[in-house]
């Protein structure tokens, strides 16, 4: 039943951001950061009143200021939602078909997100990086899933190499991130007995690997410590 309260209220409380907000795409683009924020925080507070799951972020000191690329596991929804709340601005690489929803699509643009249209070959991969270096100028970490969409708990997908192609161009550090948010909130729905999600920064990867080396890289880096965030909630670390 709580369950079901959240999900009720998380739909509505999304609509009433977007629809009472709508007019911040007509202003200045700091305050559809903030806006957004305002939403992510709200979501928090729900989870932990109606569902006692709360969140923990690690590895603080392993973020640097200013641009970089964030490369994160992506088991849930709530992976796309925290980022609002604890990046500065960020710039977050996404599909291109979700800037076709009412209003939201909006917001995406004017935050000036990175859409990328996955049918469209080598030349979304030439806009991606148009788009990542106007963020990187304005000092803005980007945001990536590397495997491109939600995995679930216990599996790995195949990473894409848009990471790759952004590290590379950028000539910027990149910073693994681990999660263990799919315990708690998965496709199949959010956890009855509560807990703490963790989000765990690991130390970067500096700029200059070869593309495999630093894709190897990558993916033990983040696989790593997964597993081992897993574990620890499991016990069986």
């Amino acid at each position: 039943m709580r369950a079901l309260i959240f999900q009720i209220l998380f739909t509505l409380w999304t609509i009433f951001m977007l629809v009472f907000f709508a007019f911040v795409v007509l202003v200045p683009r700091v305050w559809v950061t903030r806006v957004q924020k305002w939403w992510g925080i709200g979501v928090m507070l729900m989870l932990r009143v109606l569902l006692n799951i709360r969140y923990e972020i690690r590895g603080q000191e392993n973020l640097p200021e200013g641009a970089c690329v964030v490369a994160s596991k992506h088991q849930s929804i709530w992976d796309t939602i925290i980022w609002h709340i604890i990046l500065e601005d960020p710039a977050m690489v996404m599909k291109k078909e979700l800037l076709s929803i009412p209003i939201y699509g909006w917001f995406a643009i004017k935050a000036k997100m990175i859409p990328v249209d996955r049918k469209a070959g080598a030349s979304a991969l030439k806009t991606m990086l148009r788009a990542a270096d106007e963020a990187s100028s304005m000092g803005r970490p980007i945001l990536i899933f590397p495997e491109g969409t939600r995995t679930p708990v216990g599996e790995r997908g195949t990473y894409q190499p848009g990471v790759t192609a952004l590290y590379r161009h950028l000539k910027l550090p990149a910073i693994p991130v681990a999660v263990n948010s799919g315990l708690f909130w998965s496709k199949e729905g959010l956890s009855k007995d509560g807990g703490t999600i963790v989000l765990e920064y690991g130390p970067a990867i500096p700029a200059g690997l070869a593309k495999k080396e630093f894709m190897a890289e990558l993916e033990s880096r983040i696989e790593n410590a997964t597993d081992r965030l897993m574990a620890e909630h499991t016990g069986k670390a």
